[in-house]
């Protein structure tokens, strides 16, 4: 638009672009570290310049007309390539990327065209001072929250969405360096204006959308976990509730017991006596629990679940191998166990209700291998169990519990996986187990 040497052309094509990588590097990651991703980027601006250079001494006229836009499709190839970013989030990137170059190439040409007569070094000038003013806004104000907000746009962003935005905005920023437009008007700025305003509306409502999306499902989670909680909650009440009985049954026994073996002792029948305390003891060891594993909060619990899903007339087969000295935190072994259980149960009198000739049955796996827990846990299932991105749509469990399984595995690195395998649901765990602190 303002002419000039080639070698003025090559230095502002050379500003450009390092302003666009700066600019693109600080709101995204690079795969590579420092000192290849620096290697890298000198690399291709320097192929990106040789190969400009020579477009533009050949064919000075095409090159005005397509530079801008051949720059953006190698840019964004190489962007992507770079990204440690999922594809759909370097596509967001790269989009507010090419707005903010579209801000200041437009900024650094109108401030010469407008206040300094078309001046090359004008444009330069303000051309540099615009990027320094944006790396700076960004690095301040922009960077965190756009990369806190890449784990809802990874989640959440779809194929449709990004290609509507990226072709909205490339249409934008095509309109507003439009070269053939080189008459300076108050329309000519105000259509300028008005394209950079819903240009950087959309981005401003993109990023406004899949936040609000993000942390509803943050909310949504932190209001599982305090479900989870409450049902927890519930079942150590009903614990204590059933020891306070067992307790008062034990205290009424016992008065009887003391009456008839104080009557035997008097009477002098010894033979008697012994024989009464024989049964007794008989009937003691066949009412005593059995103990699952040695783990007591994890004993405790599923003893509960257990007596539950017993009185719901539901098979239990339990093979649980887990010592005391398990380092995983009691609550996080508790929150996995009580929800697989809970979601479990649940399944199992959901296939009663649909189908009450189906036997229903739970089967729970626990062992520990080397430095890895093992979890698997099998039960009767509604034949049209359905799953949605690899974990039950919440219908089929209860509506709480997965999402309380996952973040908790994934505190410790864990693998898991979901399936209906023709009627019986199987959920799949294993998960590093933390080496012991040494003193």
């Amino acid at each position: 638009m303002l002419g000039g040497s080639v070698y003025i052309a090559i230095l502002r094509f050379m500003i450009s672009l390092a302003g666009t990588i700066l600019l693109f590097f600080l709101m995204s990651e690079s795969r590579f570290g420092v000192k290849k991703t620096v290697v890298c980027c000198v690399g291709f601006s320097v192929i990106a310049i040789a190969l400009s250079s020579i477009w533009y001494a050949v064919n000075w006229g095409s090159y005005v007309k397509m530079a801008a836009l051949v720059l953006f499709m190698c840019f964004a190839v190489f962007a992507v390539f770079m990204s440690a970013d999922p594809i759909f989030l370097s596509v967001y990137k790269l989009a507010l990327t090419f707005y903010l170059l579209a801000v200041f190439l437009v900024g650094g040409i109108e401030v010469s065209v407008i206040l300094f007569q078309r001046n090359v070094w004008a444009d330069i000038a303000a051309r540099i001072l615009i990027i320094v003013i944006l790396a700076l806004f960004i690095d301040k104000k922009i960077k965190k929250p756009i990369r806190e907000f890449a784990c809802y746009v990874e989640k959440e962003l779809d194929r449709f969405s990004a290609a509507v935005m990226t072709i909205s905005i490339l249409f934008g920023i095509g309109f507003i360096l439009n070269p053939n437009i080189k008459e300076v008007t108050p329309y000519r700025l105000f259509q300028i204006a008005m394209n950079f305003f819903l240009t950087g509306a959309l981005q401003l409502l993109v990023f406004r959308l899949y936040t609000h999306i993000g942390k509803e499902q943050e909310y949504q989670k932190e209001n599982q976990l305090m479900k989870m909680n409450h049902r927890l909650l519930e079942r150590n009440v009903e614990i204590m509730e059933e020891s306070v009985e067992e307790g008062r049954r034990i205290r009424h026994d016992a008065r009887h017991h003391n009456a008839v073996m104080a009557e035997y002792a008097r009477r002098g029948q010894n033979e008697e006596l012994l024989q009464y305390l024989k049964e007794y003891e008989r009937e003691m060891d066949e009412t005593v629990e059995e103990t699952i594993c040695a783990n007591i909060a994890v004993n405790n619990l599923l003893a509960a679940y257990t007596r539950k899903a017993r009185k719901e007339q539901i098979k239990v087969t339990m093979d649980v191998e887990l010592g005391r000295d398990l380092t995983i935190p009691n609550i996080d072994l508790v929150t996995i166990l009580a929800n697989a259980y809970e979601n479990a149960i649940y399944g199992c009198i959901e296939v009663k209700k649909q189908s009450p000739e189906r036997e229903c049955f739970i089967h729970l796996m626990i062992k520990k291998k080397k430095n890895k827990l093992v979890i698997c846990c099998s039960n009767t299932c509604r034949l049209e169990t359905e799953l949605e991105d690899g974990q039950p749509k919440p219908e089929f469990t209860g509506g709480i519990g997965v999402l309380s399984i996952i973040k908790t595995a994934e505190n410790f690195d864990g693998e898991y996986d979901f399936k209906n395998d023709n009627g019986v649901f199987v959920f799949r765990l294993i998960m590093k187990i933390p080496m012991a602190e040494t003193a």
